[in-house]
This record gives structure tokens, C-alpha cells and sequence, in this order.
């Protein structure tokens, strides 16, 4: 059989062959070296491809311990998966004992890569957003890894990065929604179309592309930024010309007394006078057409005032001659009316400037009636107690002010109270002597109350209450002295006396005449107006007095609705570059 056949069978077969041919040694021996060169060649090749396979595992187990080596350094798992023990055995086992290993890691490191692809390419979209290099969810190609270094730590950091970008772009997408809001806020105020205005910024920005697909990189915030500011720019601009509008509205309105019902037709123009930028909100409150509407009222009513320019002018002279009125100043009415009328006919002056200058003397008018006002309030609480005193002369003369008729009681209150108040002239009349001589030596002026110097008002009332006291005390005496010669002519029986008769009059309380002097129990005008003689009989002389009711008028306060200086002349001042009509 074939599994029987050796090399000594053969060889055998080989001699016995020969011995048959007669084969010579030599030529055995030439065959039989052959073979050995010829076994020899084949060991050789054996040993060699032997050597060949053993320097390739060994080759292979080198490999794999330096892969192991390496994937345990990438992914950072020598705490985990550590080399195998196992170091002695012969090749083959060496390698099957590391291979598991190694597959495992490998198995690893591929997961690990692609959680690092996963992460980076977040990381890069949102960068590339936040850079404006691409667009919201704009597909990237796959970042390169770097596959030496997959650690957990390397890998938390990119989690960590990307967490930290992925707020970015949250706290990014909400600014930018945010300022969406306010653009078309502010458009709507505006009257603008909000689309246009926010596609022109980024197509993304329109209200049909989901908030997640909306541009927010550095050059779409900034330029929402700037769409703002320029926004509320131009909402403030608006708003400070819609109320300046409406400010002209409102004095043309006053200068012409339009009625309610023309005035509630620009309610919507109007009603933003005082109101400040945030306050404004309303749709369409600060639009175009609205502010071309308030511009075109305010020309149409700048026009119509020339027409009615004398009457305004004459309203502006009347509310100047009521604040000297009410400060009891005196004015030539008759001369200023004229001088108005001959400059607006003449049309020598801009009416506004007119009106200006108007404004700017009862302006002067205001500030002298406050300036007034302390003396003036003095001079009524002085006129008032003068009146209570001169009515308290005329009860204490009354024989029948103690009967129980009707109403006496209250007579008997108000004595009391008029006493009090009478016992205060002295002080009242002091406080105002010093308060109008200061006044005078401020402004280097005499005080004028109804066209008479209060001082010299005061100095007269001081005079005759003097004058009156000494009446008094005279009257005393002489009544102790009618008394004692009664009681010595006159002695009852039984020693009693006759009552002496009561002294048939007394001198009336001074009082202070209509025309700025003092009298004795005469009541003094509450407005203190002067004469017509005092003042030289021209009937266009207006004075605080001028139409007030003898002890029922009193004196209008002109710190009830502004305070002014009254100019000296009523007429002199006016001209082209200071038409308004001044008073003394």
C-alpha cells in the first residue's frame, strides 16, 4: 500500500534495480548524492517556509500588541481592558489569547468615532450658523476624527462644548425672535409693512418659516440691531413732529376758539401730545398719512388766522387788560386797542410775530401781578377789617343792639369777631408799609393800586385813625366831665343819681373812600377804583376797578391763573419788532 512505501523501501527498490542493470558504484553513488542534495532542497524549502510562517505570526502577535497598545491608549480603557496576561505559550496561543481583546476595542473604537462624528458635526452646524457660513439646517460634511485620541474626557468635552453652543444658539434664536417681536411692533406703530422689512434683513425671518429654521448668525443679529435703532429713530422723529403738530393744533384751536366737535376730528393726533415714546403703541399712531393729515390742518388754520387776526389780537388785549385788572393796575385800553388796529391794517407785522410778542407782554403781565399778589391779598384782608370796623361803629351806636330781636345774636358774634379782626389794622397796615416800601426800593418803582400810591393810602389811613383816636379820647373826657357835673347838680333825695344822657353822636371808623382816600365811616370799595377826575376823565382808562359793584365785588386774585409784569405805556411800545400794546 502507499501508506507502506518509505524512503529504505524505496531504496531497497532502488538496489535491487540496479543490482539487475549491474549498475556500478559510481554511478550508485552519483544517484544516490543526488537524492541527498534533492532531500536536502526540500528540507530547506520546509525550514524556510517554517521560518517564513513563524516570523509572520510573530510579525502578526507584534501587530496586534501594538493595535491593543494603541486602541487602549485612544480610547483610554486601561483600567478596563488590559493586555492579556498571558505572555509565555507558543505563538499561535499568544495570538488567539490577544484577538478577542482586540476585536473588542476595535468594536469600541468604531462606536466611539461615530459618537465624536456625531458630536463634531453638531458642533461645526451650529458654528457655521452662529458664523453665518451656512444656513439653519444646511446638511455638512463629515468632520475629520482625530482617531489617536477618542478618550471619555476628549469626548465630554465636545459634549460639554456642544452644550454650551446648542445655549448659545437657544439664548441666540430667542434674541432673534425677540427683536422680530419688536420690528413688528414697531412697524405696526409706524404704519410699515413688517414683511418687507424683515425679509430684507434675512428671508428666514418670515412668520410661515418655523422658529427652529431661523437665521441666527452674527450678521442677522446685527442687523435686526440696527433695524430697531433705525426704527425707533424714525418712531421718535415721528413722534416729536406729531406732537409738535398737535401743539400748533392746540394754540390755533385756542387762538381761533374752534368748537369741540372740529378738535375730536384730530383726537388721534392729539391724543399723543404728552405721551412719551414707550407709551405710544397704538397701530398706525405715528404713521405717514397721518402726520401729511395733522400738516395740512395746521397750514389750513395757519391761513385762516390771517382772517382772523384782529380778533385774536383783540382776545390776546383783553386777557392782558384782565391780568392788570385783577393786579389792580391801570391801563389806557382805548390807545392800545387803536395802535393794534392801525398795525394789523397797515400789515406792517407778521401776525405771528404779533401774537409772539402778545404772549411775551402777558407773559410780563403775569409775572408783575405776581410779584403784586402778597401786597395785593394784604391790601384785601386791610379793606376788609376797615369795613368790619366801620360797621362795628355804627352796632356800638346801635341803643337797641342788646333786645332779643331777630338776627341779634348774630350781630352779637360778629362784634366779637369784628373786634378781633379791627385790633389787627395796626399790625396789617405796618406789615403792609413794609412790604410795599421794599417792593418800591426792588424795582425802583412807586406802588400803584388803582392809579393811587398805596403808601400815600396807607400814610392818609394811618393819619386820620389817629386822628380819630384822638377824637375819641377827647370824647371820653368830655363825657366824664358832662358825668360829674350831672352827679353834682342832679343827687336825689336818698343820695342817687340821674343817668346822664348818651352824647347825641361819635366819629364814624375810618374808612377808605372809592377813590383811594380815607374817610370816617365811610365802607370802603372792596376794588378801590379810582375817578375819572383822578385820573385825567379819559373813559378808555381801564383800572381794577372799572366794573365792580360798590361793597359786593371783590378783588380777583391774579395768582388763580398766572402771574405777571405789566409794561409802563400802553401804546408806545408797540411797533414792527414789539407790536404788543403795553400798559403802564
Amino acid at each position: 500500500m502507499a501508506g507502506d512505501i518509505t524512503c529504505g523501501s524505496l531504496l531497497q527498490k532502488l538496489q535491487f534495480i540496479w543490482d539487475e542493470v549491474g549498475e556500478s558504484e559510481e554511478d550508485r553513488d552519483k544517484v544516490l548524492y543526488q537524492l541527498d542534495q534533492e532531500c536536502l532542497d526540500v528540507y530547506k524549502r520546509k525550514v524556510d517556509q517554517a521560518t517564513n510562517s513563524r516570523d509572520l505570526l510573530i510579525q502578526a502577535l507584534d501587530d496586534s500588541k501594538i493595535e491593543l497598545a494603541r486602541l487602549l491608549s485612544a480610547l483610554g480603557e486601561k483600567a478596563i481592558a488590559r493586555t492579556p496576561e498571558k505572555t509565555t505559550g507558543t505563538i499561535k496561543q499568544q495570538l488567539a489569547a490577544i484577538a478577542p481583546t482586540l476585536e473588542q476595542l476595535t468594536k469600541q473604537k468604531n462606536e466611539r468615532k461615530r459618537e465624536f462624528v456625531n458630536v463634531q458635526s453638531q458642533i461645526d452646524q451650529i458654528c457655521g450658523e452662529i458664523a453665518g457660513t451656512i444656513e439653519v439646517g444646511e446638511q455638512m460634511t463629515t468632520p475629520q476624527v482625530n482617531e489617536d485620541d477618542l478618550t471619555l474626557e476628549r469626548l465630554e468635552d465636545f459634549r460639554s462644548q456642544l452644550k454650551d453652543l446648542e445655549k448659545e444658539k437657544s439664548n441666540r434664536l430667542e434674541k432673534v425672535l425677540d427683536y422680530v417681536g419688536i420690528v413688528h411692533d414697531l412697524c405696526t406703530v409706524l404704519g410699515m409693512d413688517f414683511l418687507s422689512t424683515v425679509i430684507e434683513v434675512h428671508p428666514s425671518l418670515d412668520d410661515s418659516i418655523g422658529d427652529n429654521c431661523k437665521s441666527i448668525s452674527n450678521d442677522t443679529l446685527s442687523k435686526l440691531d440696527n433695524t430697531v435703532a433705525t426704527l425707533n429713530e424714525d418712531k421718535k422723529l415721528r413722534l416729536s413732529k406729531l406732537q409738535e403738530l398737535a401743539g400748533q393744533l392746540y394754540d390755533l384751536w385756542d387762538l381761533m376758539d374752534a368748537p369741540k366737535e372740529e378738535r375730536r376730528m384730530f383726537d388721534h393726533v392729539t391724543c399723543n401730545r404728552s405721551a412719551s415714546v414707550d407709551e405710544v403703541t397704538a397701530p398706525g399712531s405715528l404713521a405717514l398719512d397721518l402726520i401729511e393729515q395733522a400738516e395740512v390742518e395746521v397750514q389750513r388754520l395757519d391761513q385762516l388766522k390771517y382772517s382772523k387776526m384782529k380778533e385774536i389780537a383783540f382776545k390776546k388785549q383783553t386777557e392782558l387788560e384782565d391780568i392788570y385788572a385783577g393786579a389792580h393796575i391801570v391801563i389806557d385800553t382805548a390807545a392800545a386797542h387803536e395802535k393794534i388796529l392801525a398795525l394789523i391794517e397797515a400789515g406792517n407785522i407778521e401776525p405771528s410775530e404779533l401774537i409772539a410778542d402778545m404772549d411775551t407782554q402777558i407773559a410780563k403781565a403775569k409775572e408783575e401781578a405776581l410779584s403784586r399778589k402778597d401786597i395785593l391779598d394784604k391790601v384785601e384782608r386791610w379793606m376788609s377789617a376797615c369795613e368790619e370796623e366801620s360797621w362795628l361803629e355804627d352796632y356800638n351806636r346801635d341803643d337797641n343792639r342788646y333786645n332779643s330781636s331777630r338776627g341779634a345774636h348774630l350781630n352779637l358774634k360778629r362784634a366779637e369777631k369784628a373786634r378781633i379782626l379791627v385790633n389787627k389794622i395796626p399790625a396789617l397796615v405796618e406789615t403792609l408799609v413794609s412790604k410795599t416800601t421794599a417792593w418800591e426800593e426792588n424795582r425802583g418803582l412807586s406802588f400803584m393800586y388803582d392809579g393811587v400810591p398805596l403808601l400815600a393810602m396807607l400814610d392818609e389811613y394811618a393819619m386820620l385813625r389817629q386822628e380819630r383816636e384822638e377824637e375819641k379820647k377827647r370824647m371820653r373826657e368830655q363825657k366824664r366831665y358832662i358825668e360829674q357835673q350831672l352827679n353834682t347838680d342832679h343827687e336825689g333825695p336818698f343820695g342817687s343819681r340821674v343817668s346822664p344822657n348818651r352824647p347825641a353822636s361819635s366819629k364814624k371808623a375810618v374808612g377808605v373812600k372809592v377813590n383811594g382816600s380815607v374817610s370816617n365811616g365811610t365802607p370802603p370799595n372792596r376794588r378801590l377804583s379810582i375817578s375819572g377826575q383822578q385820573n385825567g376823565g379819559g373813559h378808555g382808562v381801564r383800572s381794577g376797578g372799572k366794573d365792580s359793584k360798590k361793597d359786593t365785588a371783590k378783588t380777583a386774585s391774579p395768582g388763580n391763573n398766572a402771574v405777571a409784569a405789566a409794561p409802563v405805556d400802553a401804546v408806545s411800545q408797540i411797533s414792527v419788532t414789539d407790536p404788543v400794546p403795553s400798559t403802564p
